[in-house]
């Protein structure tokens, strides 16, 4: 009998307190169990893409990993996946029957027309077919299959102004729901394009997601981020495109 999972759950982040009170705030301490986890988690070899950046989340009292763009995480246990995102897209995938799951974050729907064949590098994982494949293929060798999966969706959001015109968010979501669709995973549940930036944590041993929505003062070092990838993205589009920076300098 499948399980039933819980539905896509804000997520409510902590109020920082005044500057004289975080003065004296004492740091949370990590209980040995937690602590022997991460020292595990640091000191294992990474695979090529996985994400390697461990800390301790204050916020829930649990071992968690940020997963950056080009990234993926994979776990049976429920670690803390974390990430941000604009435009690009996160795409968690689970596996109903075995519990486990995954997540990655990509930029770009695809590497740039005109690129060599093969010429994928270490920056590959920030593509969209790369990183699907990347996901996919760890799970597949955990011990998951294709039939149980299901995915959540979430990213896509236009929040550079001046991205309008490439549609990038716009690419990334519908590329993301072509592919799951054409590999036959259900998308049990998404929340991408819109204007706000998302802050994203996964739960792989059980499929929790929890999201937020970001206000634009918030995201500032993204936009740069995100202007970056339309700079790139440009180079596929056939014709000039200019791009503007958030300030009005390039």
């Amino acid at each position: 009998m499948s399980k039933r999972h819980p539905a896509m759950t804000p997520l409510s982040l902590p109020t920082l307190a005044p500057p004289a009170l975080a003065l004296q705030a004492q740091p949370q301490l990590i209980d040995a169990t937690a602590a022997a986890w991460l020292d595990t988690l640091r000191a294992r070899p990474r695979r090529h893409g996985e994400a390697s950046f461990f800390y301790h989340d204050a916020r829930f009292n649990s071992v968690a990993v940020k997963v950056l763009p080009g990234e993926y995480f994979v776990h049976d246990q429920d670690i803390l996946i974390t990430t941000t995102l604009g435009s690009c897209i996160a795409a968690c995938l689970y596996d109903r029957q075995h519990c486990i799951g995954g997540m990655n974050h990509f930029l770009l729907p695809d590497e740039f027309a005109g690129s060599a064949p093969g010429e994928r590098g270490s920056h590959a994982g920030r593509y969209g077919s790369y990183a699907m494949e990347l996901l996919i293929n760890e799970l597949v060798k955990r011990g998951a299959t294709r039939a149980t999966m299901e995915a959540k969706v979430f990213g896509g959001a236009a929040v550079v102004s001046g991205l309008n015109s490439i549609n990038v968010g716009e690419r990334n979501t519908q590329f993301v729901l072509d592919y799951l669709r054409t590999e036959r995973i259900t998308v049990v549940s998404k929340d991408v394009q819109g204007i706000h930036a998302r802050k994203l944590c996964f739960m792989p041993a059980s499929g929790r997601a929890m999201v937020k929505r970001l206000a634009s003062t918030n995201t500032e070092a993204l936009a740069h981020l995100e202007l970056a990838a339309a700079r790139a993205a440009a180079l596929s589009i056939s014709g000039s495109v200019d791009i503007f920076s958030p300030s009005g300098q390039s």
